[in-house]
């Protein structure tokens, strides 16, 4: 048990001890009662620029009674923290197969490794390559335009993530956040990631962290076997009774389909074999570049360039009419990268490093979109994306160079791209062309409003120099795996388990772990290891 003291202010010079001398001094208590005191949680107020300061929180573990000292101070700011450890009671179910888990990003690799830890000895198979043949099979693609359709940005070990800024942050509230943040501390992350209010690793330390994680479920007795597709499954009497993989039919009565959210070919399948699913909403847009230099102005005035402040990041957003225009997966000082899974397609996302220190600062401005705008069957939001993303090759000129143009051209109506401080850093190469020309005239009209609207928020914003480059179609997953919310497997097959981003469950790193997390407790709670 401890107790939780927020609201805590401090200078930008302040050492984090300052926080943390506050915090016990808010208790009011004899410091020889002071077990232990930590950092909990650390953010920036940058909101007034004259008075930018660090505000956090501190955990305190007291050897006197910590709950009753809480409800005498009556503070709002002094919460009583029970121990809240994860724990994974077994069932009593013995498994007389293996337990196979489709795909190895974070839902794959969380759910792997919590089942690997109690016993279970799963069997994870991931269509891309590990991720050091992973990282050369993209750069390939990046140098040279080659594309591997089955690893690539969106497949191979450690998903779409692997390669993006590696944020932590979420928006759901759960227990399993903090056994997430600690695992990848212990596997190499930095420390910080724990009190930091907006954790990332940066796409470059996250590679390490993945390779570690799947060293440690292997040798916990699980296996993960890369280039190994899921080409389809059996169903009898709604019952899971058999999975095929690269042609090879192996019987198994529990299946994890952690896909992620470009695994287009399995959602087929999938809904050939009656695994219901639905279109779901998600969001369409462009990447847009500035200055990091810029943003940071921006953001902090004259303060802009202080060591003890963070590389500047935003998150905006406006809605109208029920429609919704918004910033998505900010990287500050990163990098725009090709991010295709077929042939013939063009696809942006953006990456940083740990350090942020790339020249540009890169986000999604993205537009919602929904059933209602491209249809309804479970794979109208696929056929949606790929048209939108066939036609960017087409338009970029077929070489999978991005389309794009820059703000001042697309504000007026034009298509140029005469570039002024921002250099697009797409690899690839952008080809001047409006947004009009590829997405329906209800997106683009968001996209001006946001750009418009996002500029009073943040000054600079739409300055006409900064460049868009697109299309960016992979923000969330197109459809939703239906499962049911007690026993979390597929409505109309028991055995299979929809997980994770891809299946409609999750929205970045943090959630789709978390999710990961949840099904593995799910399956333990039920089963019990095979041997």
């Amino acid at each position: 048990m401890s107790v939780l003291v927020t609201n805590l202010k401090a200078g930008l010079s302040a050492p984090e001890e300052v926080l943390i001398e506050k915090g016990i001094r808010r208790l009011g208590v004899e410091r020889a009662t002071v077990q232990e005191a930590q950092l909990y949680k650390k953010s920036l107020d940058a909101r007034k620029r004259g008075q930018v300061c660090f505000v956090g929180s501190v955990l305190v573990k007291l050897s006197i009674d910590e709950e009753t000292l809480c409800r005498r101070l009556a503070d709002k700011d002094v919460q009583y923290r029970p121990d809240t450890e994860l724990r994974f009671p077994h069932g009593t179910q013995r498994l007389k197969t293996p337990i196979y888990i489709a795909g190895f990003g974070p839902a794959g690799i969380f759910c792997a490794y919590a089942l690997a830890q109690e016993g279970y000895r799963p069997i994870v198979l991931e269509r891309g390559y590990d991720v050091e043949r992973r990282v050369e099979a993209v750069e390939r693609f990046w140098k040279h335009g080659k594309l591997n359709t089955e690893c690539n940005v969106q497949f191979g070990e450690g998903g779409a993530g692997t390669f993006s800024d590696g944020k932590l942050t979420t928006r759901i509230s759960d227990e399993r956040c903090g056994y997430v943040l600690k695992r990848f501390v212990e596997f190499g992350a930095p420390p910080q990631i724990v009190a930091k209010a907006k954790p990332h690793i940066g796409t470059d330390k996250l590679r390490g962290v993945i390779k570690r994680m799947r060293q440690a479920i292997i040798k916990m007795g699980g296996e993960v076997r890369f280039g190994q597709r899921l080409d389809s499954v059996r169903i009898e009497n709604g019952k899971l009774k058999s999975i095929t993989v690269n042609g090879e039919e192996v019987e198994t009565g529990v299946l994890v389909a952690a896909l992620g959210h470009s695994a287009r070919d399995t959602f087929q399948m999938l809904l050939e074999q009656g695994v219901a699913m639905e279109a779901k909403s998600f969001s369409i847009g462009m990447r847009i570049e500035h200055l990091q230099s810029e943003i940071d102005k921006s953001l902090y005035g004259e303060l802009a360039g202080h060591p003890a402040l963070p590389v500047g990041e935003y998150q905006l957003s406006y809605r109208e009419n029920g429609r919704g225009v918004y910033t998505f997966c900010m990287c500050p000082g990163g990098l725009v990268v090709p991010s295709s899974s077929s042939e013939g397609t063009v696809v942006t996302n953006g990456m940083s490093e740990y350090r942020r220190d790339r020249k540009n600062a890169n986000a999604a401005v993205a537009v919602s979109v929904t059933p209602q705008d491209f249809g309804t069957h479970p794979m109208d939001g696929v056929r949606f994306q790929s048209s939108l993303e066939t036609s960017a090759f087409r338009l970029g000129g077929g070489d999978y160079r991005a389309v794009g143009t820059t703000v001042g051209e697309f504000l007026k109506g034009g298509a140029g791209l005469s570039l002024g401080r921002v250099e697009p850093s797409y690899a690839l190469g952008v080809t001047a062309c409006s947004p009009d020309k590829v997405f329906p005239p209800f997106v683009t009209e968001m996209l001006r409003k946001g750009l418009l609207k996002f500029d009073r928020k943040l000054h600079g914003f739409a300055a006409p120099d900064s460049v868009l480059t697109g299309v960016e179609t992979r923000t969330s997953s197109p459809l939703r795996i239906l499962r049911d919310g007690e026993s979390m497997e597929s409505i109309s097959a028991s055995g299979i388990y929809p997980c994770g981003e891809g299946a409609g469950y999750a929205g970045g790193i943090m959630s789709a772990a978390v999710d990961g997390l949840r099904v593995a407790q799910k399956i333990i709670s039920v089963y019990a290891p095979k041997d």
